[in-house]
């Protein structure tokens, strides 16, 4: 007959993942001591997604660049502005979902009552040691 697997103690099993709010996105957009950037980041230990909630009064503006690795999807929470390509310009409204692809060149500048949007992306690998590779 074979043997039996021994039973781990309840005390020594993993720790099962907890599904919970983090944040209330209207609370921390309409009372913020940030008055403007991240108001929010997703912090868990363990996660694979990174998020942020960014703030811009109006008129502010992320300067253009061009993420080359990862897609991120960017949700309007409160108020608009726009986001810019070197194609176009589109208007971003309250409750827009956009997909910002990797290698897209964009900006992105708050309109008049402000811009407050959530980021979510794959989480970026951290920084690796390693050697240099032979000259």
């Amino acid at each position: 007959m074979p043997e039996e697997a021994p039973v781990a103690p309840v005390d020594s099993l993993p720790e099962q993942p907890t599904v919970r709010v983090l944040a209330d996105v209207h609370e921390l957009v309409n009372d913020s001591p940030v008055p403007s950037g991240a108001r929010w980041t997703l912090a868990e230990p363990g996660r694979q997604l990174d998020a942020n909630l960014i703030h811009l009064p109006a008129g502010q503006r992320v300067d253009t660049h061009t993420e080359p690795d990862l897609d991120v999807v960017l949700v309007v929470v409160a108020g608009g502005g726009t986001v810019g390509t070197p194609g176009a310009e589109q208007v971003l409204a309250d409750g827009n979902v956009v997909w910002l692809p990797h290698g897209s060149t964009r900006n992105i500048t708050a309109g008049s009552d402000g811009l407050s949007y959530l980021t979510v992306h794959r989480r970026r690998p951290g920084l690796q040691i390693s050697k240099r590779p032979s000259q």
